[in-house]
């Protein structure tokens, strides 16, 4: 067994661990644009110490490409220490050269890893 045989996936909509990728279906390359990533959308994700989203992780893997490029990691730490928590949403700015696919991947401490992939054309 590979460690990418246990990632899930699903309908963001109907699962509250798969990370949810907004970004733009068509950019012009070589110029930044917004990508946000957060979990529970639809259907909330706890956030206690008990069950929670501790990492998300963004790649990018080039049209044609073999291995995909490291873009990101967010880790969130605070999980109800002296009622202070980090909630699992990330905004960021991608600069791409040629289409792809982003794919970001996000880790709840009961539930394991999940992932999530869209595509993104470069004009």
């Amino acid at each position: 067994m590979t460690i990418g045989n246990l990632y899930q996936s699903g309908d963001w909509k109907g699962e509250k661990h798969v990370p949810v990728i907004h970004a733009p279906e068509k950019v012009k390359a070589g110029e930044n644009f917004e990508v946000k990533i957060n979990v529970g959308e639809a259907i909330g994700h706890p956030n206690t110490l008990e069950h929670h989203i501790a990492w998300f992780k963004l790649y990018y893997l080039p049209e044609e490409g073999k291995l995909p490029i490291e873009l990101g990691t967010w880790n969130f730490t605070a999980h109800g220490e002296s009622d202070t928590f980090t909630q699992p949403s990330v905004n960021t700015s991608v600069q791409l050269a040629k289409s792809g696919k982003l794919i970001a991947t996000s880790y709840c401490n009961i539930h394991g890893l999940w992932e999530n992939t869209v595509d993104v054309v470069v004009e």
